[in-house]
């Protein structure tokens, strides 16, 4: 079992691809902190593998190192959006598990 992790996040846009509606929400530091200090495989980016529940709906997906935050930051699908209603600027409380 990995590490969980449960917090409350502002959904926010990417800059970079706001045509594309890339929308995040960025992990606490100190637990980003810790996350990244366990040895893992190499992967992409940085990416470690997680389970996320938000609301009623689960998921699997990766969470990013943002080195401007300091902290990794949570992909929020569209799917996911438009199932739990969640819209740009809002407040989502997150369980996530990491799986490596």
């Amino acid at each position: 079992m990995g590490e969980q992790l449960t917090f409350r996040a502002e959904v926010w846009q990417w800059d970079a691809r706001t045509e594309e509606g890339w929308y995040f929400v960025t992990l606490p530091v100190g637990p980003s902190e810790e996350i990244a200090d366990r040895p893992r495989p190499p992967r992409g980016f940085g990416s470690v593998k997680v389970r996320v529940r938000v609301g009623g709906s689960t998921w699997s997906t990766s969470i990013f190192p943002d080195s401007k935050a300091g902290a990794y930051v949570l992909p929020l699908k569209k799917a996911v959006r438009k199932a739990e209603g969640i819209e740009l600027g809002d407040e989502v409380e997150v369980e996530l598990e990491t799986v490596e």
